[in-house]
């Protein structure tokens, strides 16, 4: 086990941390430790820190900017936490880097904003830290090397290629820093960036991460730490002053479902680019107790934080020398972006904040308090990402079914991309990300095959609704959501540029599909229907939650029934067809293995049902993702409420607008369909456990 793991020694303090064993003490211990790990890798002078691993494709000089940078910040951190006590001197050895960095006649010397656009990003951790820490390093400065960082971080004044999404904030703390220092700056560009800022906002305190439909990890870590930063920043007090209020009430919006996005034991949700930040999930939690958001407690708060940290030092990150590395759980490359290097890992520092708070502050002398999946079972729909998120208590999962992101704009023709546009994400698996998935999707989606096998692509979608029903204080709440999508074949393109979006290429129209999700607990029902299909549509390929594992999951077939059953080391995935009389029979049921795909594991295993394409029928599946906890058998029934007795009615035939489920624990709930999807009356069958 890594030495840092939660359980290994309860360190002063933990009284205050009964769930996670992570006191303040632990956590700067852990900071301490990764700071110490990555020196050996730095320059001469301090200003590049080389770390091991696969180098990233923008060249070494950029990848010893990052090294330093984004430790840079943790360092930072731990000198404003401690009021600039420094028993490990880090002051002074980053205060040698930032000297050499900005000297042009160093053969250390970092890249200038104006060579690499990856400059600009990593200025903003520089002046970030500089302004956090002012009397204890940048006050301390020599004059020469004030003045070469003020040269160096100017750049970025009256330089418009800053891309319109979350590095607008670059742009802004570096010229809020320079405005701090009597140096050059644009009130202009500062106003023009804080309304590109806005037209992120969406519902319910979200932001999106530009324009497209980009839903993830950024929404935290950057899009709503950044503005509470800044804030606080020497030289924004007077443009902050008439934002503040409506920042903390977005923020304060958007951690009442941030903290239903952790899972029990403390894994974020397995969605989204840059996933080698790891704990950086961990940041919203903490600009939370930063901001002082009203809604969420500071022991909810450090829960969250804590239960993230406590995940990744369990599982292995940072490794046994104390590194971070480009993968997950462990190194694992082909979670990298192209734009990943070696030092990109550590922007897990964002995700260390809280060590910027003094021992004294309430989010370190509040008692731990569980997280809202701790107490009860949860249901609830994140209405700007499209999301139903469903946590289960018996087994600490958290299960996410999207309707709604893409990273893409409605009536996009492009492919979908794994991180983003799969009709399912949780805390407990991952998406299958080989090659062979980025061209077809396989887990977690719904695709019409053509002759040779190539699947459709459905980025692009339209919500049709998004809903939850029932009385929130008994137990038979349901969420619903339905979306269309003009799915295609896609012919990519060579060169792609892997930044998370979904392939380009020359697409060919396939047909329409209509998916409806009712979710509950552990199980999603499934309606699925095709229309306009184009003739070379053969088949209809449902697919669900894939299971990974060092040791191969195991994949059962029911001959009684179209179903299959994954099951892995503490976790499994079922599919069943639950409409056998009007399911796209005959329907065949199976897995597909793909190794080296997932970052939880060596192996991992999809299951499927697939039939004929048959337009304008409805197909019912139920998708299960279940902990070891949860055995035995359970059954599920789908009905219409309207027309139940007509001997007369076709019972695919007819439009119905509501749909009757029998849940695994008896429990019976009718909903309406939302928006322009409409149900068609089915028979039931038994789902295995």
């Amino acid at each position: 086990m890594n030495p840092l793991a939660r359980h290994a020694d309860r360190a002063p303090g933990a009284d205050l941390a009964p769930i996670t064993g992570w006191s303040r003490d632990r956590w700067a211990g852990l900071a301490d430790t990764m700071l110490a790990a990555v020196r050996p890798f730095a320059s001469p002078g301090h200003a590049q820190v080389l770390l091991p691993g696969r180098p990233g494709g923008y060249g070494s000089a950029v990848d010893g900017l990052e090294g330093f940078a984004r430790t840079f910040l943790l360092a930072g951190f731990r000198l404003a936490g401690e009021g600039g006590r420094d028993p490990d001197n880090l002051a002074e050895w980053f205060a040698a880097g930032i000297a050499a960095g900005t000297d042009p006649s160093s053969p250390d010397r970092w890249v200038r904003l104006e060579e690499h656009g990856q400059a600009k990003v990593e200025a903003a951790s520089l002046a970030l830290i500089l302004d956090l820490t002012r009397p204890w390093l940048w006050d301390r400065l020599a004059p020469q090397v004030q003045e070469r960082v003020v040269d160096y971080l100017a750049a970025a004044v009256g330089d418009d290629t800053y891309p319109r999404i979350n590095w607008v904030w670059f742009r802004l703390v570096v010229q809020t820093f320079l405005r701090s220092v009597a140096g050059p700056h644009s009130l202009d560009e500062m106003a023009q960036d804080l309304a590109t800022h806005d037209t992120f906002v969406r519902a319910d305190g979200w932001l999106a991460d530009g324009a497209e439909r980009s839903f993830d990890h950024y929404a935290g870590w950057a899009l709503h730490l950044y503005p509470t930063l800044w804030a606080r920043m020497a030289g924004a007090s007077d443009l902050a002053a008439a934002r503040k209020d409506t920042d903390l009430l977005r923020l304060d919006r958007f951690l009442q479902d941030a903290v239903e996005l952790v899972g029990a034991d403390g894994s974020p949700l397995v969605q989204g680019r840059s996933l080698i930040y790891r704990f950086a999930a961990a940041a919203p939690y903490w600009v939370g107790a930063v901001a002082g958001v009203p809604s969420i407690s500071p022991g909810v708060l450090r829960r969250a934080a804590s239960g993230v940290v406590g995940h990744f030092v369990d599982h292995g990150a940072p490794d046994a020398d104390g590194l971070l590395t480009q993968g997950w759980h462990h190194m694992w490359p082909r979670l990298s972006q192209s734009y990943s290097g070696p030092g990109s890992p550590y922007w897990a520092s964002k995700g260390m904040l809280g060590l910027a708070l003094p021992p004294e502050h309430p989010v370190w002398t509040a008692t731990e308090e569980p997280l809202p999946l701790e107490t009860a079972d949860r249901l609830r729909v994140v209405r700007a990402a499209g999301w139903i998120v469903s946590g289960t208590r018996a087994d600490g999962i958290v299960r996410v079914v999207n309707h709604g992101t893409d990273h893409a704009t409605e009536g996009a023709q492009g492919g979908d991309s794994p991180l983003y546009a799969r009709l399912g994400y949780s805390t407990a698996t991952s998406p299958v990300l080989d090659d062979a998935a980025w061209r077809d999707p396989l887990d977690q989606a719904v695709v019409l095959l053509d002759a040779d096998g190539r699947a459709s692509h459905r980025t692009g979608m339209t919500v049709l609704g998004l809903v939850v029903e029932g009385d929130p204080l008994d137990q038979a709440q349901v969420a619903v959501a339905a979306s269309r999508a003009q799915v295609r074949w896609l012919a990519p393109a060579p060169d792609q540029q892997r930044h998370g979006s979904g392939l380009r290429g020359v697409a060919t129209p396939a047909g329409t599909v209509t998916t409806v999700s009712l979710v509950r607990g552990a199980w999603e029902v499934r309606l699925v229907r095709v229309d306009d299909a184009d003739p070379a549509a053969v088949t209809l390929r449902v697919s669900g939650w894939p299971v990974a594992g060092d040791t191969p999951p195991r994949a059962v077939l029911d001959p009684g029934r179209p179903s299959v059953r994954v099951s892995g080391d503490s976790v499994r995935s079922v599919l069943v067809g639950l409409q056998p009389a009007g399911a796209p029979g005959p329907v065949t049921a199976g897995s597909t293995t793909s190794e080296d795909a997932s970052p939880l594991g060596a192996v991992a295993v999809t299951p499927w049902l697939a039939g004929p394409v048959q337009s304008n029928r409805w197909w019912v599946v139920g998708a299960g993702l279940l902990g070891d906890e949860q055995a035995g058998a359970c059954s599920v029934d789908v009905v219409s409420p309207q027309d139940a007795h007509d001997p007369h009615v076709d019972p695919l035939g007819d439009d119905v607008t509501h749909v009757q489920v029998r849940w695994p624990d008896g429990v019976r709930t009718a909903v309406r369909v939302p928006g322009e999807a409409t149900a068609r009356r089915p028979g039931g069958v038994d789902a295995p456990g």
